[in-house]
């Protein structure tokens, strides 16, 4: 046999013996893969979602950073404050999709030397512990995605090189450069992920303010999972001199719509604009109906002001005392602002007839002010925002005018 001429014989067991160990290095080695899943139509899972998956022999587990607990005490509370904390949690391969079986999965393993997918292994272990799991969720820079993102290039280190913007990226916006900002602003994506969703849109832009809408570098737009798995897929990374793609392979082990599973559009006729359009419109009928009597309908006034000034308090507390991110500064606290509650309150106390006038006046100045200037401010605003702010401008300058008026003294009795 060839082996015996070539005295190679006595070598041949040591030579099983080597395949072998190879074959359980090979099985006992670390894979790390990230695992995008795309959007749900849930509201806290629009955004889609990220994990990371490590595999070793048996072992096999989704490291998930999305996990909270809504039944921790003064969760609501803490939500308000921006103080929500996040759970690093390990989820076994059999649970890993659990919820999810309507939404696309997409697993891409990444091309990391053994050493430093063994550290990403050990980083994860760690950061899963009782006492390290908890973080500080922050919407747009801390999350689910954004966890992910640091721990490959972590992983990768200075050779790892995302030579262009991803293609989810560039197909939404066009105008996204391949080199510094991308023109594109935190709103923007936002925007594009809430394109079925208007009142969910609507209360981004009424609670984020001004510092969402600068333009992003690359990295930053990461804060998306689908995002930062098109740019992780045009990665590249270098080892021992060699320029090799950052993912090695790519599965999709469920085959849903690449949109997610989102909800139908909002229908035009319960959109917020429509509401808005429709708050205007009762404005303007009651409008005219005092103006041809002469009189306020005080009932209305508290009822739009109310409503105005109790969700200027919630924007008064974002912008004042919540931490969260984005939430100040935040032009909107111009026209929804708590003072709208005096203006709910005062009409029905004769003695403060002339306070009342001077502070819808100020309101009616300001509100139109802001109107007008509008395009000339950093902030983008929803195009239902106007239709109301003329609703609320409307009504304080038919107080000016109505309250302007002499009172009518008592008619005269004739004897």
């Amino acid at each position: 046999c060839a082996l015996c001429a070539t005295g190679t014989l006595d070598a041949a067991p040591e030579l099983a013996l080597s395949e072998a160990t190879e074959a359980q290095e090979q099985e006992d080695s670390v894979r790390v893969s990230l695992v995008t899943f795309y959007p749900g139509s849930e509201p806290h899972n629009i955004w889609g979602h990220s994990e990371i998956r490590v595999q070793q022999g048996p072992v096999d587990l989704y490291f998930n950073y999305g996990v909270f607990d809504f039944q921790a005490p003064a969760f609501m509370w803490r939500f308000m404050l921006g103080k929500t904390d996040y759970l690093c949690v390990p989820v076994p391969r059999a649970y890993a999709t659990m919820g999810m079986e309507e939404r696309r999965m997409v697993e891409q393993e990444l091309n990391l030397p053994q050493e430093r997918a063994i550290a990403v292994r050990d980083f994860l272990w760690n950061n899963a512990q009782p006492e390290n799991r908890t973080y500080r969720y922050k919407f747009l820079s801390d999350n689910c995605s954004t966890r992910p993102r640091d721990i490959i290039e972590m992983a990768a280190g200075e050779s790892l090189h995302y030579p262009t913007f991803s293609s989810t990226l560039t197909g939404i916006f066009p105008q996204a450069r391949e080199e510094g900002d991308t023109a594109v602003t935190y709103r923007d994506i936002l925007a594009h992920y809430c394109r079925n969703y208007a009142w969910e849109r609507f209360g981004i832009d009424l609670v984020l303010g001004w510092n969402i809408d600068t333009a992003l570098d690359q990295r930053a737009t990461m804060f998306i999972p689908m995002i930062l798995m098109d740019a992780v897929a045009s990665a590249t990374i270098t080892t021992d001199g060699v320029t090799v793609p950052l993912v090695k392979a790519t599965t999709v082990p469920i085959d849903k719509s690449t949109d997610g599973n989102v909800r139908p559009p909002t229908p035009w006729f319960l959109s917020p604009l429509a509401f808005a359009m429709l708050v205007l419109a009762l404005t303007m009928l009651v409008t005219g109906r005092d103006l041809r009597r002469q009189d306020l309908s005080k009932w209305f006034d508290t009822l739009l002001f109310t409503t105005g000034g109790l969700a200027g308090c919630i924007l008064f507390f974002l912008v004042f005392f919540s931490t969260h991110e984005a939430t100040s500064p935040n032009i909107n606290i111009l026209w929804l602002h708590p003072l709208l509650l005096l203006l709910a309150v005062l009409p029905w106390f004769k003695k403060t007839r002339n306070a009342t006038r001077w502070l819808h006046a100020l309101n009616a100045l300001v509100v139109a002010l802001l109107m007008l200037a509008w395009p000339w401010q950093p902030q983008v605003g929803n195009f239902a925002f106007f239709p109301l702010m003329a609703a609320l401008v409307t009504r304080s300058l038919t107080n000016v005018w109505l309250l302007g008026k002499p009172t009518r003294g008592p008619t005269p009795v004739k004897g």
